[in-house]
């Protein structure tokens, strides 16, 4: 059986889950394992997020200055797509 080790757990955290463990009846081992099933288990029955509606974040987040400038004055484009130039690339390997 696999083994887990837990490292620098704080102290409250620690004693609150040994009080946890005493008052279950259970090994500190044996209530970790428990609330730790109890936890994936809520979490695979929790509905999937909602699907985002809208554009995301990175699509409206506002440009730097700097940038937006360089974009408006042409920079960064030569008219072409730059997907021809990736698959020459690819195809000349």
């Amino acid at each position: 059986m696999p083994t887990l080790v837990i490292k620098s757990v704080p102290a409250k955290l620690h004693a609150r889950l040994k009080r946890t463990a005493a008052s279950h009846r259970r090994s500190l081992t044996q209530e970790t394992m428990h609330l730790l099933e109890k936890a994936l288990a809520a979490e695979d029955a929790a509905p999937p997020p909602a699907p985002r509606i809208g554009p995301s974040y990175w699509a409206t987040r506002p440009l730097q200055p700097a940038y937006a400038s360089a974009l408006a004055a042409g920079a960064f484009s030569d008219g072409e797509d730059s997907t021809a130039a990736v698959s020459a690339g690819r195809d000349e390997r």
